[in-house]
């Protein structure tokens, strides 16, 4: 039994790799070929964050539906169907004639991806709860080195045409699928499966889920936060490193694979350990902290190797999302799981739609001003994290008393 756990576990992760690889090719492209449509660096930043926006709004309305049919049909025909969708998007969008067909292209990409919901849906029914802080780490380990190889190779790609890395990205969704379809077993057996309910399955209705259990609203909350200040990267960073410091999609692209190396090797090599030794909590208010000062350094920095000296206490803050993972996912039963993250994806949704407009604007109006004020967003960020860290401790401390007094 336990050589079928950790075949599946590597079936698992050698998806999520691949996907995320996919992901991950047309980061360092994409904004480049919103400016060529519009001509403007500014409101392309001010544009890409609503593209982003776009993705996270239907991943918002997506997840807890993938989640609860997860629930009731199992785990891998929606990884399956997920990925074959996500190839057939992808060259959609390398085919996309204007913004039109982009902003099309984005939005199917927020239906096809709201699988990873099911992905750590998946982690939870193959792992204990005292493991799943590390099974957690070790998707986030795999996302991380999809996130190397991605935007490496998407800024090589680049250097043939915008487009090229787009149908690459259809290739690798392509074999996820393929790779599934042979070797992927099912994690969720019949007995502990859930009907299938649109009251749960929307976007509302799974997050009642939240509001059964006090302590998950206030680390849903964190979670919220969390990806708020993170998809300051997804709005702004391309555009920002090309601005300030010059860098194209080459440049771009290996240094956000230096940022998933960082964060592979926190997530795949620290998540385990420090839980272990210092606790969930501890652990995801550290990460929260470093990632906050990180990111403040970032803003500051005035020179590009300095702005990469500050990635290194960034990194830290890949030790946060595994440990809130898996401090909520102790809060609820087996049979919903796949409820749980799609309402945390949900929530992480709503952040992804609010965040990439918020600092889209916000770097809209500073780029007007120079290159020191193109910074103020990841300023903003650092403070949101902050409010998470600060939020995250005094939640996760009510959860362990109550569990303390029910003992």
């Amino acid at each position: 039994m336990k050589r079928v756990r950790k075949s599946a576990i590597g079936f698992i992760l050698v998806a999520a790799v691949l996907d995320v690889m996919a992901m991950g090719i047309v980061i360092p492209v994409l904004p480049h070929l919103i400016e060529e449509f519009v001509g403007s660096n500014a409101r392309a930043g001010l544009l890409n964050g609503l593209f982003v926006a776009l993705w996270a709004g239907m991943q918002f309305l997506a997840s807890p539906v993938i989640g609860s049919l997860s629930d009731q049909y199992g785990r891998r025909p929606v990884i399956l169907i997920s990925c074959a969708g996500l190839a057939a998007d992808y060259v959609l969008m390398a085919l996309a004639p204007n913004l039109w067909w982009l902003a099309l292209g984005r939005i199917l990409a927020g239906i096809t991806s709201s699988s990873f919901t099911t992905i750590y849906a998946y982690m939870a029914d193959v792992t204990s709860p005292e493991e799943r802080a590390r099974g957690y780490g070790l998707i986030g380990a795999a996302f991380s080195f999809g996130f190397v190889l991605g935007p490496a190779l998407g800024g090589l790609l680049g250097h043939f045409g915008p487009r090229v890395p787009f149908w690459v990205a259809a290739a690798l969704s392509g074999v996820a699928f393929l790779y599934g379809l042979l070797v992927l077993p099912e994690s969720l057996p019949v007995e502990k499966r859930m009907a299938f309910s649109w009251r749960r399955a929307n976007p509302v209705g799974a997050m009642i889920l939240l509001k059964r259990h006090f302590e998950l609203v206030g680390l849903a909350m964190v979670n919220f936060l969390l990806y708020f200040a993170h998809h300051v990267f997804s709005a702004v960073f391309v555009l920002y490193a090309g601005f300030k410091f010059g860098w194209g999609p080459l440049q771009v692209g290996l240094l956000l694979a230096m940022v998933g190396l960082l964060d592979m090797a926190v997530q795949g090599g620290l998540v385990g350990r420090m839980s272990k030794q210092f606790g969930d909590r501890s652990t995801m208010v550290f990460g929260l902290w470093a990632g906050a000062v990180g990111i403040a350094l970032m803003g500051l920095a005035p020179t590009g190797p300095l702005f990469i000296a500050a990635m290194f206490p960034n990194a830290l803050w890949g030790l946060a999302m595994p440990t809130l993972q898996a401090l909520m996912t102790r809060r609820v039963s087996e049979s919903e799981q796949g409820q749980l993250q799609g309402a945390n994806m949900s929530v992480a949704s709503i952040a992804g739609v609010a965040s990439p407009l918020f600092f889209g604007w916000v770097y809209s109006m500073s780029v007007p001003h120079g290159r020191e004020a193109a910074g103020i967003a990841f300023y903003i960020a650092a403070l949101v994290l902050v409010a998470g860290a600060l939020l995250g401790w005094v939640t996760a401390r009510r959860a362990d008393r109550q569990d303390n007094a029910q003992a």
